[in-house]
């Protein structure tokens, strides 16, 4: 399969990969996800802005089930997420998720924190499981970083890495929880370029993000969230130039003035 890099992307051509329907989900008497409906179809980009405390972090945990939803169903491929143990596993082995914080195992080099799933969880032979690291890590621009320790690393390398990791296992849909949040403003770009290339080479993707700039450049479609609600969606295109509510045109004007 040829990977068409440099024409555009044609969104929506694939069938639907993860379907959220009547989603609610509570915090106590908080509720945080409103009856939420979206369909992610395969090859495309969603990327989910909001204020804080709308909601979008605890969307993105729940497709993989780190957050349990109290009403409504999620499906990825067509199956319903499992409950728990193996069947759970083997979910969490499909959908790659990439947090805040990197969370790579400090006492691992980079080269291991990045064949573990593979080899633990796909049973992959262990040459086979580092060729496929080593592409990978070559990939993100951190080849040469394979011997050494999280530690060693910058917070953006280490959260190119905590990618590579998350890729390893052949994810259907890639989620990433406001990536880049956590990492100072010149480590910002060196992460977004990377998750951009993925974008071009056709991975499913739902990224909650602050990064405006990575919204215009490389969904298909901006979904904005406040209080627990799709407010709004749209090409990034029509949402940036002309919001349709009151909400996303007041969150725009608050951050596109700075």
């Amino acid at each position: 399969m040829t990977t068409l890099e440099n024409e555009e992307r044609t969104p929506q051509t694939g069938e639907p990969l993860v379907v959220l329907d009547k989603v609610d989900k509570w915090f106590g008497d908080l509720h945080v996800l409103q009856d939420i409906n979206l369909t992610v179809h395969r090859g495309e980009v969603v990327v989910v802005i909001g204020p804080s405390g709308s909601g979008k972090s605890t969307l993105c945990r729940a497709i993989n089930r780190l957050e349990t939803i109290d009403k409504g169903s999620i499906t990825l491929d067509g199956q319903p997420l499992p409950q728990e143990g193996k069947a759970l596993a083997n979910l969490r082995a499909e959908v790659g998720m990439v947090f805040q914080s990197f969370n790579l195992f400090a006492h691992k080099t980079i080269l291991e924190n990045v064949t573990l799933g593979p080899i633990k969880v796909r049973k992959m032979p262990k040459a086979e499981a580092e060729a496929r690291a080593k592409e990978l890590l070559d990939r993100v621009g951190i080849a040469q970083q394979a011997g050494k320790y999280p530690a060693q690393l910058s917070g953006g390398q280490q959260q190119r890495v905590a990618i590579a990791r998350a890729l390893a296992m052949e994810p259907k849909v890639m989620l990433f929880d406001e990536p880049t949040s956590a990492l100072d403003p010149e480590m910002i770009r060196e992460v977004l370029d990377v998750m951009v290339d993925l974008a071009e080479r056709g991975m499913t993707m739902v990224v909650v993000t602050h990064e405006m700039g990575f919204a215009r450049t490389a969904a298909d479609r901006v979904l904005f969230m406040a209080d627990g609600q799709i407010v709004e969606e749209n090409t990034p295109e029509q949402f940036f130039t002309n919001p349709q509510s009151d909400r996303a045109k007041d969150f725009l004007g608050k951050i596109l003035k700075h």
